[in-house]
């Protein structure tokens, strides 16, 4: 019941963060965002060129004008600005396309949205809905739209943009935590001392997870609530995995960072490929250089949180032409396949090459470097070249800058080079928050990061791969190189570059 308790907290105050708005204001922003009226009453919109009626709930302002009312292009349409001092205070004839409008007055704004005709008697882009509003509602909207400039999303003031994260102080992740830590103050510094961004330095609040669920929704619940963070950057807290999506899409903010294994959302933004997708660059390579049949792979997860993984990965395989892969659990046994495709951690992997050799059997084994590398430095040479891992990156990916870069922070912050893949997809999730917040502006709001980092394509990081993500795509590489394994040493063989996998749900 706590756990309940802490998620419905964190679910409603976010009303109380909201700019402070007369009760009439309340009830416009209400009207603006979800097309409801105050007397609870059903409103009603016509739309198109027939006037066809429809629930205002269904179309309601904020849909196309966004909940900043800056408006964002949506199927050839751009919704005009909604803000208040460019429609009417003080501007009196506006000019747009080469032609002067009278300024919007309270009258003209009724007419507009109720009848679609603009100031200057033009009628407006039938695309716009025409809402049947009480008198009562359109004082309310009109009243809460004079305020919609004026309205932040929290974390964002004149001097200064708050960005959070979740990192343990202590427990088995501490060193982790320590790291990525190290990581973002040192990137926020360099930007800092460059002027920021528009103007802004960027603050990190750093909130201890503690050991255990709760005081992770506690740390969670206090950064978003009392210190108010605009957005978090790469957050390690594995307890929060399964609720952290939930709360992100309910509270509307931001995530760039690790993908939590219970799933992304639209809110989560994640630099580097899940394993699903590294999998499926090994498979391609199974097919084309190994030959493996369409029939010749087997899914096998250990452990039951890794058994949802693990059923995506066979149905992105079927996805991909791969003949119904059969899915089974490891527990011990030696498995048949002529090609396993492992989900899981070090020691099951250690186990289960173990528990195929005894049986001599030597199919080709497939899996994530992220969860299996610490197990193959102990594989006997039986397993030479028949073991393939999926790298997002390799040395060939860095460049010069990368390089120096990678440095510079080491140096500076005293981090171990042998830790660099904790460090480099640190510094890939600041690298496309900044690029991202470049773009937005300075008037930054929340849904304008979501669509900013939506249309990042291309991101040259000097470690990885370029980055990109687009319409519903949240990860920012979709695919993995493939490397050989070669025993004794071990020695690591790249066989196939990092290509694009054609499709990435």
């Amino acid at each position: 019941m706590k756990t309940w308790a802490v998620l419905l907290s964190l679910a409603l105050s976010a009303q109380a963060l909201a700019l402070d708005l007369t009760p009439n204001e309340q009830a416009g922003k209400r009207l603006y965002r979800h097309g409801v009226s105050s007397s609870e009453a059903q409103l009603m919109a016509r739309v198109g060129a027939s006037g066809m009626s429809v629930p205002a709930s269904v179309l309601p302002c904020a849909s196309c004008h966004g909940n900043d009312g800056k408006g964002r292009a949506e199927g050839g349409v751009r919704p005009p600005s909604l803000d208040w001092q460019r429609l009417a205070l003080g501007q009196g004839e506006r000019q747009v396309n080469g032609r002067n409008y009278p300024a919007y007055s309270d009258g003209m704004l009724a007419r507009a949205i109720q009848h679609g005709v603009d100031p200057a008697g033009n009628a407006l882009d039938p695309a716009m809905p025409r809402f049947e509003l009480t008198l009562a509602d359109q004082r309310n909207l009109t009243a809460y739209l004079k305020r919609l400039g004026e309205e932040r999303d929290p974390g964002v003031e004149d001097g200064v943009l708050r960005l959070g994260t979740l990192l343990p102080a202590n427990g088995p992740l501490a060193d982790a935590g320590h790291v990525v830590r190290a990581v973002l103050e040192d990137g926020l510094a360099q930007i800092n001392q460059q002027g920021g961004i528009h103007g802004r330095r960027l603050q990190l609040v750093v909130a201890d997870t503690g050991t255990d669920q709760a005081s992770a929704e506690l740390a969670l619940q206090r950064l978003l609530d009392q210190d108010q963070v605009f957005s978090l950057i790469t957050p390690l807290a594995p307890m929060l995995d399964q609720q952290l999506p939930t709360l992100l899409e309910q509270r509307g903010v931001p995530l760039i960072g690790s993908t939590p294994r219970s799933g992304g959302s639209s809110q989560i933004f994640d630099p580097l490929p899940g394993i699903a997708s590294q999998l499926l660059s090994l498979a391609a390579h199974a097919r084309s250089a190994l030959g493996l049949a369409p029939d010749g792979l087997r899914v096998v997860y250990a452990g039951n949180e890794q058994a949802a993984l693990a059923e995506q990965v066979r149905e992105r395989l079927l996805q991909q032409g791969w003949a119904t892969p059969a899915i089974q659990a490891f527990d011990g046994q030696a498995i048949a396949g002529a090609g396993i495709v492992f989900v899981g951690r070090a020691q099951a992997f250690a186990a289960l090459a173990q528990a195929l050799q005894a049986e001599g059997r030597e199919p080709y084994l497939f899996a994530a470097s992220s969860q299996v590398a610490g197990a193959v430095a102990s594989l006997p040479a039986h397993w030479s070249q028949r073991v393939f891992l999926a790298y997002p990156y390799v040395p060939d990916d860095w460049t010069e800058q990368g390089m120096a870069t990678m440095a510079g922070l080491q140096q500076r912050q005293g981090l171990d080079p042998r830790q660099a893949s904790l460090q480099v997809n640190t510094l890939c999730a600041l690298r496309l928050l900044s690029e991202a917040l470049k773009q937005i502006g300075r008037d930054a709001s929340r849904e304008q990061l979501v669509a900013a980092l939506e249309g990042l394509h291309d991101v040259d990081t000097g470690l990885t791969p370029a980055l990109g993500f687009g319409p519903g795509r949240r990860q920012g590489m979709a695919g993995a190189h493939v490397i050989a394994v070669v025993l004794p040493g071990p020695r690591f063989t790249a066989v196939a570059p990092y290509r694009p996998l054609p499709d990435n749900p």
